[in-house]
């Protein structure tokens, strides 16, 4: 007999309808010989109903009593199902979160999981009974019992939670399509259904913006091995199956509030090739790296920095042995692009040796803005100058000197608890993806986030500490980093250029802070632009395949896409482009991979 949660969203719950439908959905997984836990969301736009009260009462409503308000809308949907199953004959039971035994931090709106105590749905599935849970919510503490609620995205972080608990053979997640698609649908109907993807790369897609999982949740099941599969409320398809590793053992206790950092990874074989002062326009990025997969050459980190005038710089790292003929490729383009920039100056190649890129690595980190600030914190402490910076939601990696390696990962394991001995270089990494994994699994648009730039900066140990712990301190989360290849020295002092992206919310927040920091360093002027877009392609399929980069970027420049902004990690390639652009290269992008199929899917009303 195996044991199986199920999480029905607001949608699969919207109506007495769609209630009954779900009940017939659970007997059919009871008739098999299954134990089954069942987790639901509030009725359809319930929580919005309950927001638009709260704020006719009051423009800034306390927190407490929103948990208390919101609280309700899951324990509407519990009781509905527990009588819609009893009317079908099959005893239930419902439960909200704090009967449950969900105890959670003491943060009112977006607690996280402390501990689950499983004792009371266990005892009522030895009676064969269907437990209904209240998903989003908990208790604080079992003595002083204030009601909390876990932000978006709670009702799937509840149910994987109860899994990891209960020690579950799997988590059901159903929602209204049929399972992680390659894009989102209302934008490329011809998107395709994935059989299966990997932990890591449903993190990537997840914290994109792929609303179908949280992160939050997808980090538990990573973290606790919980088999997890979504699914449609519509329909019996498979649906797609998501993959995590073999866990480490960990205690159920503090749950959801792991450490942020589980490993450090370094790689000493590298070197870095950049090309400063190369045209500002589309195609120039597909012609440098389609050359290098012609030449079957494998690249590393990516990075294109804001432009300067009409010019950027585009910067890459391959391993020490093929780095000659990485560097002689970038030779031979170099000369067309001086041709025609006859304006500018000169497009001019790069090359650095004995540099070595160390990483932390942690599903952690997802929501935690101030980890990479003490990460660049640690290595500053050290007297280590980071030269390019490159993140995704579960690692952030540095190229520094490869002298400082050592000293680097000592120094990083200490802050962060990591075992030295666990430390991993990229050769020891064993990728956890099958070798006939397709490149790319899927394709995100992110059309809500900002960038800021900030000129002149000093290229010294702690300019990046300082920059980005003023950001951490405001609980201001970044995404892209890009550090500028070309230098710049004022008054004898060596600067660059720091460019990120934040949520569109936090951007002018973002940019107080860092105006007055910048009069009091002496940096230069911080701009924002709002109209851009970052689309994204994540697959572990694309670690050890060549050309994977120069296909976006070909695709993009067919349709005169300019890039903008350029940052990649193992199994992640983002570029930033025109916001008025995104759509169209979201859709390039896709067809380019070949991701679509012929059946176009419908996503219910």
């Amino acid at each position: 007999m195996a044991l199986i949660v199920q999480k029905y969203g607001g949608t699969s719950v919207g109506s007495v309808e769609r209630i009954q439908a779900v009940a017939q959905r659970v007997m059919q997984t009871v008739k098999a010989g299954n134990s089954l836990v069942v987790v639901v969301s509030a009725m359809g736009k319930t929580t919005d109903g309950l927001v638009k009260l709260a704020n006719a009462i009051s423009p800034n409503p306390c927190r407490r009593e929103m948990d208390m308000l919101l609280s309700t809308g899951e324990q509407v949907s519990i009781a509905l199902l527990s009588m819609a199953l009893q009317e079908l004959g099959q005893p239930a039971v419902s439960l909200t979160g704090a009967q449950v035994g969900i105890v959670t931090e003491a943060e009112h709106t977006r607690a996280r999981i402390l501990q689950i105590s499983s004792q009371r749905i266990e005892k009522y599935l030895k009676d064969r009974k269907v437990v209904v849970v209240a998903g989003f919510q908990g208790i604080s503490s079992t003595t002083d019992w204030e009601i909390t609620t876990l932000g978006r995205g709670g009702s799937d972080t509840s149910a994987v939670a109860l899994a990891a608990a209960l020690k579950a053979t799997c988590c059901e997640i159903y929602t209204d399509v049929p399972g992680i698609l390659t894009t989102d649908p209302r934008i490329v109907p011809e998107a395709q259904l994935m059989n299966e993807i990997t932990s890591d790369e449903m993190l990537e897609l997840a914290s994109l913006g792929a609303k179908v999982l949280h992160p939050r949740a997808v980090e538990i099941a990573r973290n606790y091995g919980v088999e997890l599969v979504v699914r449609s409320s519509w329909s019996d398809e498979l649906g797609t199956k998501v993959i995590s590793p073999q866990p480490q053992s960990r205690s159920l206790v503090g749950l959801e509030i792991t450490k942020p950092v589980d490993g450090v990874e370094y790689d000493t074989d590298q070197a870095k090739v950049a090309l400063l002062r190369v045209p500002d326009r589309p195609g120039v990025a597909a012609r440098l790296f389609g050359e290098i997969a012609r030449q079957n050459l494998d690249v590393d980190l990516i990075i294109q920095s804001i432009h300067e005038s009409n010019t950027n710089d585009i910067a890459f790292t391959v391993t020490t042995p093929i780095l000659k003929r990485a560097e002689a490729v970038a030779q031979a383009i170099a000369p067309v692009l001086r041709s025609q920039n006859a304006s500018q100056e000169e497009a001019e190649v790069m090359v650095q040796q004995q540099i070595a890129k160390v990483s932390i690595v942690g599903a952690g980190m997802i929501g935690r803005p101030g980890v990479a600030a003490q990460m660049f914190a640690t290595l500053s402490d050290a007297g280590i100058n980071i030269q390019m910076i490159s993140t995704s939601e579960v690692k952030v990696s540095c190229v520094i000197n490869a002298a400082d390696c050592d000293r680097a990962i000592d120094v990083l394991c200490r802050t962060f608890e990591v075992n030295r001995q666990e430390s991993l270089s990229k050769n020891e990494h064993i990728p956890i993806q099958n070798q006939k994994s397709p490149p790319v699994r899927g394709v995100a648009l992110d059309l809500k986030q900002a960038r800021l730039a900030i000129r002149q900066v000093h290229d010294r140990p702690g300019t990046a500490a300082k920059l980005f712990g003023l950001l951490a301190q405001h609980n201001i989360s970044v995404d892209m980093i890009i550090q500028s290849q070309r230098c710049h020295v004022v008054d004898g002092v060596p600067k660059r250029d720091i460019a990120f992206t934040v949520a569109q919310i936090d951007a002018e927040e973002a940019r107080r802070v860092l105006a007055e920091a910048a009069a009091e360093c002496g940096w230069g002027e911080v701009v924002v632009d709002s109209a851009i877009a970052k689309v994204s392609i994540v697959g572990a399929g694309m670690v050890g395949q060549p050309g994977v980069a120069a296909r976006m970027f070909e695709a993009l420049a067919q349709h005169k896409i300019n890039i903008q902004m350029i940052t990649t990690s193992e199994i992640k390639i983002s570029c930033v482009v025109a916001q008025e652009q995104g759509i169209l290269a979201l859709k390039a992008i896709h067809t380019a991979f070949e991701l679509g199929s012929d059946q176009q899917i419908q996503v219910p009303a």
